[in-house]
């Protein structure tokens, strides 16, 4: 089975809680303190909102799929679209541990296509090598580096900045994970 995904950045968390919880009437699935998700059954959404954007708004839409061969099927299609993927396989992101990879739509939307593999603790892992132990350390990035000439990330910041913090307008088929 597959489910839409939709994430949206809002401004004010627990207002945005009260007001979809309302509307789904339902209680978020996954509650922290800068990011609620419900994962409804009909129709069947993985519908998430967090405070990490920049502005009120859509950040990204996806489909998330319940077994790896879903996923790479979807992978195949978009690769024989001709379309630029971007691939981060196992990756860590928003209280998830997940394979996935992304495409962007003519409008500059990101879609990402996902298979949840398991929690996590913290929104986003990344790995960090310590006197050859390589451990996880939580980090506050999210999104692969988006390819860009004319964009290079500020000192010590995690990621080059892109229009929604995910892969907008990615012109390869893969780059490396940004953290």
């Amino acid at each position: 089975m597959k489910r839409f995904h939709v994430h949206l950045h809002v401004d004010d968390l627990a207002k945005s809680i009260g007001f979809y919880s309302r509307l789904f009437a339902a209680e978020p699935a996954r509650l922290e303190g800068d990011y609620a998700k419900w994962m409804l059954a009909d129709p069947p959404v993985n519908f998430a909102i967090s405070t990490r954007g920049a502005s009120a708004g859509i950040d990204h839409l996806g489909i998330q799929t319940d077994d790896p061969a879903e996923l790479a099927a979807m992978k195949a299609r978009a690769e024989a679209a001709d379309l630029a993927l971007l691939d981060e396989g196992e990756t860590t992101c928003c209280y998830a541990h997940s394979e996935k990879h992304w495409v962007t739509d003519p409008q500059g939307i990101a879609w990402e296509h996902f298979h949840t593999l398991g929690n996590i603790p913290v929104f986003h892992e990344k790995a960090a090598s310590v006197e050859g132990v390589t451990q996880a350390v939580a980090s506050a990035c999210c999104a692969p580096v988006a390819v860009s000439a004319t964009v290079e990330p500020a000192a010590g910041a995690c990621c080059a900045p892109t229009t929604r913090g995910k892969p907008i307008g990615v012109p390869v088929k893969s780059a490396p994970s940004c953290c």
